[in-house]
């Protein structure tokens, strides 16, 4: 068998369909699609692709919601070499723009509620081609009438010209055996698959390339991590985190690498979740440590069946031992951490399911992964049972941002001839080699597993015309980890302006989930003698406020 290093993601795909045609590769509103069917699907979308004139190397946005479309359109991708860009479906119009311009996307795939974004931001983009997914494209033809006789679909307005295709239409205009799927002598696993935008400590995204290698290797070995409770390929996978993130792809969408099912929704509905874990028989579940505390006090919790979970998996945050506690208290099974970044492929450590895992612990190490522990000032290793900033390094591994030069800088670092990733987290180490999250030594939030930049957030603050000056914090929010608040000084002769005035402001430019809960007026903001913001003081003022 080809080795890891050599194939691609498609060819890995490929062999599984050989293999397990016949299984049920995604389970989507209820709706069962095979292998061999999803197989057909993703070629009937190649040759269209191909037919388009896109080719190996050009990028392909794909702009939807979790979905059967979603999973079509990234495996045609993959079949035609070409580099898939995801992004969330809650994008503003500003936010498609900037990942258009700065990934030089040839193509989207765009939901029909998203198209009028996908239009606004055409003419300044690179995009020549846009295909439009309607959420029940793929659905029987009954589910279809039902859902549009009692306006349960949602439907975007939608203008085709020469330029914009349904992808309903492209796949039944091209049939599978019309696309081929071969391995380009010029592809190699080292070369770019994807794309993914991460945020961080900048006012933009920041574009991670990751390569055919890595995501393989990263992607097969999290999701054998539950192998004791169950094979691989009998495992039905709950997916509920998004598919534009690593944590949804390389702990749901992976499992199409290896022979299971994947449960897909357009949006997270927890009585949806919870119905269709009992009527599928999920074994697996994957949610941030929010949608768990949701579950838990979802007052029809107990109506469900959800025995058939064997393995319960948080990620994006650190779980509170509270809802941990509780969880066993009501279920008797443990929900497993993890640890990861999108620039390391998701995982750095998971929590072994065949021992005692610590309270507090993320998990232990990855056997891809090698770490360091540093002080963060001057990079020398820590003492075991030390906090230090995580330096997390692999072979392969993502070692720069796209088109970001002074970011990749900062956060790539080379010691003793091997290139690490600063992660700015600090984490601890015990002599058990189970790894604890500490604190973080950069700026951003943790809102509901995802990572915002509070320098993004007060840019646009300081956009508004009021605005003189701001700083963004994150108040620590039992439910969903932090929430996003900020201080605002407005100009002297500035009257009137209230909260509500900047939060709409913000709404015009921002994703929802970077929007700031709470607005706070003051004269001035703590800054350093050189003039820089000191936001740990603001943090400080606001823990101590908790305490009190």
């Amino acid at each position: 068998m080809e080795s890891i290093s050599t194939q691609r993601i498609i060819d890995k795909f490929c062999q599984t369909v050989e293999t397990y045609g016949n299984h049920t590769a995604v389970i989507y509103l209820g709706t069962r699609y095979s292998y061999r069917r999803l197989d057909q699907m993703s070629r009937s979308f190649a040759a269209a692709l191909t037919e388009l004139g896109l080719r190996q190397g050009q990028r392909v946005m794909i702009y939807l919601p979790n979905g059967i479309q979603w999973v079509v359109a990234w495996l045609g991708i993959q079949h035609i070499n070409a580099i898939c860009v995801p992004i969330t479906p809650i994008y503003t119009p500003s936010d498609v723009r900037y990942i258009a311009t700065d990934s030089e996307a040839d193509a989207i795939v765009c939901a029909d509620t998203n198209f009028g974004y996908v239009k606004q931001v055409l003419p300044e983009t690179t995009i020549k081609r846009v295909i439009i997914a309607r959420m029940a494209d793929l659905l029987p033809a009954w589910k279809r009438f039902f859902g549009y006789l009692f306006d349960i679909v949602p439907r975007g307005k939608i203008a085709f010209d020469e330029n914009t295709y349904s992808l309903k239409k492209l796949l039944t205009q091209h049939a599978p055996a019309e696309f081929r799927t071969s391995a380009s002598q010029d592809l190699k696993g080292s070369d770019i698959a994807q794309i993914l935008y991460t945020g961080g400590t900048t006012k933009f995204p920041k574009g991670v390339p990751m390569s055919q290698h890595l995501f393989l290797k990263s992607a097969i070995e999290q999701i054998q991590i539950s192998r004791p409770f169950f094979p691989p390929q009998e495992n039905v996978v709950m997916g509920n985190a998004p598919l534009f993130h690593i944590l949804g792809q390389t702990c749901g969408l992976a499992t199409l690498l290896v022979g299971g099912t994947l449960m897909l929704q357009p949006r997270v509905n927890l009585d949806a979740t919870l119905d269709a874990i009992g009527r599928f028989k999920a074994k697996t579940m994957i949610g941030v440590p929010a949608l768990y505390r949701m579950m838990l006090e979802h007052e029809r919790l107990d109506q469900y069946h959800l025995e058939s979970v064997k393995y319960w998996f948080s990620a994006g945050d650190v779980l509170p031992v509270e809802v941990g506690k509780r969880w066993y208290q009501h279920f008797g099974q443990h929900i497993f951490q993890g640890y990861g970044a999108t620039e390391t492929c998701g995982g750095v450590a998971m929590c072994p399911v065949d021992i005692d895992n610590p309270a507090k612990s993320v998990g232990r190490i990855l056997a891809s992964k090698q770490i360091k522990i540093v002080d963060p000032a001057f990079l020398k290793p820590t003492k075991i049972g030390t906090p230090g900033e995580l330096l997390v390094s692999s072979e392969p591994m993502v070692n720069q941002y796209l088109n970001k030069p002074e970011e990749t800088r900062s956060a790539f670092v080379e010691l003793d001839g091997t290139t690490w990733y600063r992660t700015a987290d600090i984490m601890m180490m015990d002599a058990e080699e189970n790894l604890y999250f500490v604190d973080r030594t950069v700026d951003t939030i943790k809102h509901k597993g995802y990572r915002i930049s509070a320098s993004e957030i007060e840019s646009v603050l300081q956009e508004h015309s009021a605005v003189i000056s701001a700083c963004v914090v994150g108040v620590p929010d039992e439910r969903v980890g932090e929430r996003i608040k900020a201080y605002v000084v407005l100009k002297e002769d500035i009257k009137g302006i209230t909260g509500y005035d900047l939060i709409t402001w913000c709404r015009k430019t921002l994703v929802s989930y970077k929007i700031p809960q709470y607005i706070e007026f003051r004269d001035m903001l703590p800054k350093s003698k050189v003039g820089k913001l000191l936001r740990r003081e603001i943090r400080d003022e606001e823990s101590r406020r908790a305490e009190t």
